[in-house]
């Protein structure tokens, strides 16, 4: 990656808004007007050295950063997997951070050897018959998925993941420039929420990443039927919804075993047409009721998966190269704090 030591006004655009805040509250932080902060957003050498050095301090980026000669943005996937809607001020920071993992990813394409990618071209239409030859093509055996963060990785596709600051989205996916997909995750999300989230964006990266779609097809209820039948294998699961009746006791019991949360087997048995309509809106008022809809019981939580191929990635090139973790935040253009919680795995980082 090309750079100077000319700022380049995307860059600050995408230091601002990986911090979460605007133009107004920059100015203010900065003690100069927002007029002055549009302006330097356009044409950034009109910022004088003592003002630069402010914002590198407040933003939390070295200079390097903004001297990034590169498109600081390039398009995510489509559709986030989001509760409802979701403000802009939380969409903002998440975009840009998505786009600083791709950044990254692209300052070492040069140095490091990324994985062989193996995502099959599938022609099947329906998202049910996708997942059902994934599953063949990835020799996924029949049943609940032990553990799917390991399988995606296998097959080339890097994951990360980061506070996106809000409950409300679960995860996104950006191409870098070499075409290579970048998954990222909610950290804060429960066990059962990312493993849906990250066959979500499984699902579109088969489905919808590298191939026209029609702008009528509702791509994000496509990842989630693809993601449900991924999980929740049809031929497998029957097995455990013909042997008792659905209610929360019997959701409970299958929750460990799919590793999924209880209300996605609960629409699950409702897509395959174990339950009537009135039953299963009996059972969602009953979580209402059992305060159980938006936290299901600790004890039942699912075990985190947490991705290692990337953190494995840089931490592999950082210590072939015998570089310092400063060294190595020196060379995605990073303060050393940003790249240990990056890419630092969490069992390295508790140790």
């Amino acid at each position: 990656m090309k750079t100077t030591e000319k700022i380049n006004p995307q860059m600050v655009i995408l230091a601002r808004e990986s911090r979460g805040i605007s133009q107004k509250e920059l100015a203010d932080l900065l003690d100069i007007s927002a007029g002055k902060v549009c302006h330097v957003e356009q044409d950034a050498q009109t910022f004088s050295d003592v003002d630069f050095n402010r914002l590198c301090q407040v933003l939390k980026y070295p200079k390097s950063f903004f001297y990034q000669q590169t498109d600081a943005f390039l398009p995510t996937m489509v559709n986030f997997r989001k509760r409802l809607v979701v403000s802009q001020r939380f969409i903002m920071p998440i975009e840009a951070q998505t786009n600083i993992f791709r950044l990254n990813v692209e300052a070492l394409a040069n140095e490091i050897i990324l994985p062989t990618l193996n995502i099959p071209e599938i022609k099947e239409t329906s998202p049910i018959e996708v997942a059902d030859k994934l599953r063949k093509l990835w020799n996924i055996p029949d049943g609940p998925i032990d553990n799917l963060t390991e399988i995606v990785e296998s097959n080339g596709i890097l994951i990360a993941t980061f506070d996106f600051g809000t409950e409300r989205v679960d995860s996104r996916t950006i191409l870098t420039s070499g075409r290579h997909p970048i998954i990222l995750l909610n950290k804060k999300s429960l066990g059962d929420r990312r493993r849906f989230s990250l066959a979500y964006e499984l699902g579109h990266i088969l489905m919808h990443l590298f191939y026209p779609v029609e702008m009528e097809r509702e791509i994000g209820h496509e990842a989630n039927v693809f993601a449900a039948a991924l999980l929740m294998q049809e031929s497998e699961i029957r097995k455990d919804f013909n042997q008792a009746d659905i209610n929360i006791p019997r959701l409970s019991v299958l929750k460990p075993k799919w590793k999924v949360s209880m209300q996605a087997l609960l629409y699950r048995s409702d897509d395959l047409g174990y339950i009537t309509y009135n039953h299963k809106r009996y059972l969602l008022s009953m979580f209402n009721q059992m305060k159980i809809r938006r936290r299901e019981p600790i004890e039942l939580d699912v075990p985190i998966e947490n991705p290692n191929l990337l953190s494995n990635l840089m931490e592999g090139y950082r210590n072939e190269k015998n570089l310092s973790v400063k060294q190595m935040a020196d060379k995605l253009y990073l303060l050393k704090d940003d790249y240990i919680d990056k890419y630092v795995a969490e069992t390295e980082k508790q140790s």
